[in-house]
């Protein structure tokens, strides 16, 4: 049966049927509906139907709907659930990665008082030891669920083995294979488990090619690796070998998400990870560092112009605006470029031959620029040295912005520095800067 799309109509008619407190026909309503919809759901119904649906909710269904929420939505839905009611209905349901990306959002001491609260001793040590990772590590986001067995057991126990241990798995992805002192040595396939005698060890089909990640390997480099070898599962395992834990795919999807989510709003001038519908004061604290910086850039900018004292070239004026955004179009797209090979790891020159090769662009655009505009403010009858004044400008702004927009993600990144910062108003506002100073330079020696 295939999950029904939630739509306008049937949120209308969800919120009337809570109105009425009318949680059964609630319940056949969202019965084919997808954890995610229900979700999704959740955040567009006003609060106190959002809770009062919640707690309609099936408690396995619930958990699922509540880890899909948004962290905000699901801290105010869950603000009233009591330490024992969160333990045992929610985080009892839950996978232990799900489990400890929820309680690392309690405070402190609420996350002691809940782990206290869990039913299984064993969940609670799983919980405990996922959030005593760094953040943004392959430990944090791995689930303790998995399926092994032993190098040497028979196929046989293994398959006893492995439905005692699916039990605790919602989907398995692979089977892994371990020593003795549970270090990994590779994966079974299902194939092999299925034609080949019960009787045969599992040492003797067993494949060694396996793919690990260690508990403090950034995830960043886990979904690299899950993407080069086109893997839905990849195991985690401890400074020792030790097979600790399994990431799947859409664990990794979710943290890069939220990473490219905050490389774009800091390419974007802002500081802080924000949304559309927070408070004025947070969207203005999130905004304003780099508005000021510009600002900043503008009053250099100005500086510059008073220097060079423009009242004894009136006509320069016109042309300042297309020099400044020329030199910042330019230094975003090459920083825009290099931060994207930085990202997807697919950066392998050295600093100085990139700086060259961009060298060389920076020229042949320059020139089909510095042409095309020598052209047209000749045709606008523009004295010539006017011409001449913004065609080498723009040729000098052109290659500098170029080789600065390359230099400066590639220097961030070198002091492990963020580079996505280089892409957004940094370049731009000190590509203003320079290029103003480039542009009259170039005329007082020339006019």
């Amino acid at each position: 049966m295939q999950t029904k799309k939630l739509n306008q109509t049937t949120v209308d008619r969800i919120a009337e049927f809570l109105e009425r407190r009318a949680t059964e026909s609630v319940l056949a309503e969202l019965e084919d509906f997808h954890p995610e919809d229900i979700a999704e759901l959740l955040e567009r119904l006003d609060l106190p139907y959002a809770k009062l649906l919640l707690y309609a909710l099936p408690e396995e269904k619930a958990a699922e709907v509540i880890v899909n929420l948004d962290e905000e939505r699901r801290a105010e839905l869950l603000q009233d659930y009591s330490v024992r009611e969160l333990a045992q209905e929610v985080i009892e349901n839950l996978d232990s990665d799900d489990a400890a990306d929820i309680i690392s959002e309690l405070p402190q001491e609420r996350i002691h008082e809940v782990l206290q609260n869990l039913e299984d001793p064993d969940q609670a040590r799983e919980i405990a030891d996922l959030l005593s990772y760094e953040e943004d590590t392959a430990g944090s986001i791995m689930a303790k669920e998995l399926v092994k067995v032993n190098a040497s057991w028979k196929l046989m126990r293994c398959l006893r083995e492995m439905r005692r241990q699916a039990e605790k798995v919602e989907q398995v992805h692979a089977i892994y294979v371990v020593d003795d002192e549970d270090r990994l040595l590779g994966t079974l396939s299902l194939k092999k488990l299925l034609t080949t005698s019960t009787k045969t060890p599992v040492a003797e089909v067993y494949d060694r090619k396996v793919i690990s990640v260690t508990t403090d390997v950034h995830v960043e480099e886990v979904a690299r690796l899950m993407r080069k070898y086109d893997l839905v599962v990849i195991p985690v395992v401890d400074k020792d070998g030790k097979l600790v834990g399994r990431i799947t795919f859409d664990d990794v999807m979710d943290v890069m998400q939220e990473e490219a989510e905050r490389d774009y709003q800091m390419a974007s001038g802002l500081t802080q990870d924000v949304e559309s519908d927070d408070s004025i004061f947070a969207l203005s604290r999130a905004r304003l560092p780099w508005l000021l910086i510009g600002m900043l850039g503008g009053v250099i900018s100005s500086r510059v112009v008073d220097y060079f004292d423009i009242s004894q070239y009136p006509e320069m004026a016109a042309f300042m605006p297309l020099i400044a955004a020329t030199g910042g179009n330019v230094g975003v797209q090459s920083a825009a470029l290099v931060v994207q090979s930085l990202a997807n790891d697919s950066f392998n020159e050295s600093i100085i031959k990139k700086l060259l090769k961009d060298l060389g662009v920076g020229l042949v655009t320059a020139t089909v620029c510095a042409s095309l505009m020598f052209a047209v403010t000749a045709a606008l009858g523009k004295p010539f040295n006017l011409s001449i004044t913004v065609s080498l400008a723009l040729i000098s702004v052109i290659v500098f912005a170029a080789m600065f927009g390359t230099f400066v993600p590639l220097t961030l990144n070198k002091f492990k520095i963020d580079p996505a910062v280089a892409t957004g108003p940094f370049v731009t506002t000190t590509n203003d800067v320079i290029g103003l100073f480039i542009y009259f330079s170039v005329a007082k020696l020339i006019m």
